[in-house]
């Protein structure tokens, strides 16, 4: 189990919120979901994906991993 914060570049209203969490909650392996503007805390099972996996996703979906 891994936990991580991801910084997110580019939300700016619930709108945004609700298409990152769609994008990671398509992912195999996550366990918790936090989304606000601008922020993703996310609790995933290493073994089924990883932070890259999550933050190629958000950017899929169109926003910018800050940092």
């Amino acid at each position: 189990m891994s936990e991580s914060t991801i910084m997110i570049d580019g939300m700016s209203c619930m709108h945004c919120v609700m298409r990152v969490k769609k994008a990671i909650e398509a992912l195999s392996g996550i366990n918790n979901l936090n989304i606000e503007v601008g922020r993703a805390d996310v609790s995933f099972d290493d073994t089924k994906t990883s932070q890259k996996d999550i933050e190629a996703a958000i950017t899929k979906a169109g926003y910018r991993i800050k940092g």
